[in-house]
């Protein structure tokens, strides 16, 4: 160790009991937070990926405003392949004024941007959305009747053989924590055959990526959320989000979490960009068995309630009660991640 140590410089091997823990990051959802084993790991990539419309860019920016709320002085480097919808985001609560957006389409620029944000220290989120709009320069110089193959998927590769230099955080002191995320998409994948007769999915990039990933969460709708109005018929108002760890590398995978969001104003008190947090804080709670049940009667501390109802509506009122709800859940599920 010694001889090591001097060779490639202090911390370059320590005893693995005094290497610093990497930090959780919330994901805005109690329940992906635990589906998650606490949170986003951080110093690590992460995918999401999913069919279109099915709530992605959501999800990523519902967890840049818990963050942003989390800690004032955190910030984000965007790179849009796609179009950043500023309104948007700051309907999800993201304080844009925190957010760099990089935009560009090129493959090669855009990972280059990443490989310096995250080594400059200088962000603590690096966010690309998403990978398939995206053009490898090999693809972008040829004509549209000329075939290329794979050209995207060799550049990721080579991204991920690289990134872990820039990403790498010192074993011996504590440094600016990074939460790495990539959006993905679902694509039919032609020729590959299903016991189940479906046409089995997969993302594009290759499958080098897949090795490289330390969580894959797949976002899918599994429903719509629909109101009855005054004087008939009703409005659409939101959707439930279905996320699922295809791979986690630090918590249990194939778990599943179901979040009911909102993209409009509800006559329930519900507004344009919210999750439903207090139902979501309730089942964790009755789930991982901080919430005790007696027939009829919800408890939990000193707190009793007749039916979920009234269970339900003095979470809603009491932010402080959810707090310390989530605090409970989440030290259960991995203890001092709260």
């Amino acid at each position: 160790m010694a001889r090591i140590n001097k060779e490639h410089g202090p911390g370059a091997v320590i005893v693995a009991s005094t290497m610093p823990v990497a930090p959780r990051f919330p994901t805005g959802s109690l329940s992906l937070d635990v589906m998650l084993g606490g949170g986003w790991p951080g110093n690590q990539w992460n995918e999401i990926v999913g069919s279109e419309s099915s709530g992605k860019t959501t999800v990523v920016h519902k967890t840049i405003a818990a963050n942003q709320q989390r800690d004032p002085e955190f910030q984000t480097f965007w790179v849009a392949a796609e179009h950043y919808d500023t309104e948007w985001a700051a309907a999800l609560g993201v304080d844009v004024d925190r957010v760099a957006v990089y935009s560009t389409n090129a493959m090669e620029d855009a990972y280059t941007a990443m490989l310096n944000a995250a080594q400059s220290r200088a962000f603590d989120a690096v966010v690309l959305d998403s990978y398939p709009a995206l053009v490898a320069d090999d693809e972008s110089v040829k004509d549209m009747d000329q075939a290329t193959i794979s050209a995207g998927a060799r550049v990721t590769g080579k991204f991920f053989r690289k990134v872990g230099a820039s990403t790498r955080r010192s074993l011996v002191e504590v440094e600016r924590p990074l939460l790495a995320l990539i959006i993905n998409q679902w694509r039919d994948q032609i020729g590959g055959w299903s016991p189940a007769g479906m046409t089995p999915k997969t993302s594009p990039g290759g499958r080098a990526k897949n090795y490289a990933y330390y969580t894959r969460l797949e976002v899918s709708r599994t429903e719509w959320i629909d109101e009855k109005r005054p004087g008939g018929g009703s409005m659409r108002v939101g959707q439930v989000i279905k996320l699922k760890t295809i791979k986690s590398k630090s918590a249990a995978p194939q778990q599943v979490a179901s979040i009911r969001f909102y993209f409009a104003d509800t006559a329930t008190g519900f507004l344009k960009g919210e999750y439903d947090a207090p139902a979501e804080l309730v089942t964790m709670g009755v789930l991982h068995g901080a919430i005790r049940l007696d027939g009829s009667w919800y408890k939990y501390g000193d707190h009793s309630w007749h039916g979920q109802p009234k269970m339900n509506a003095a979470f809603r009122r009491d932010a402080a009660l959810r707090e310390q709800l989530a605090a409970d859940v989440l030290a259960r599920v991995r203890p001092g991640a709260a």
